[in-house]
């Protein structure tokens, strides 16, 4: 079975190229943290590499090498900032899978104890409501890379 080809007209792809607004919580030169704007929790944040790759499955392994690293500052991030007791961490792999939008990327929930992930509808969360978590998620990896 081959593997479907990378679409460069994904979404995160648009994102990437400045065609799609995003609230942006962390960049390196090879991969970006934002919120997502169909939140299943305050605080959901992906991280997607800048290189085209469509899932774990034809990623280089460099590339998921510095995801993998930047996902862990950024869940850091998130459960500081957040508050959040623990966290949830996914990655899906084609349709069957789960996977919705084919950029490789990674799902950061912070979690309470009972409270349930909200479902995913397809409600759109206020832009205002993600700045504000963007803001405070953005603060606290930066405090930690300060050392405090």
């Amino acid at each position: 079975m081959s593997e479907a080809a990378y679409d460069p007209n994904n979404v995160f792809a648009k994102i990437l190229r400045g065609e799609l607004p995003a609230q942006k919580v962390y960049e390196t030169e090879r991969v970006l943290a934002f919120m997502d704007i169909m939140p299943r929790a305050d605080g959901h944040v992906l991280v997607i590499p800048k290189t085209p790759a469509r899932n774990l499955l034809d990623i280089h392994p460099d590339d998921l090498a510095e995801l993998a690293r930047a996902t862990q500052i950024v869940a850091r991030g998130v459960k500081a900032g957040m508050g959040a007791e623990g966290l949830t961490v996914q990655q899906f792999n084609e349709s069957a899978g789960g996977q919705v939008v084919f950029h490789i990327h990674v799902h950061i929930l912070p979690r309470w104890s009972g409270l349930a992930l909200r479902p995913h509808t397809g409600a759109m969360e206020k832009p205002e409501v993600l700045a504000r978590h963007a803001e405070t998620i953005q603060a606290a990896i930066t405090a930690m890379q300060a050392g405090g």
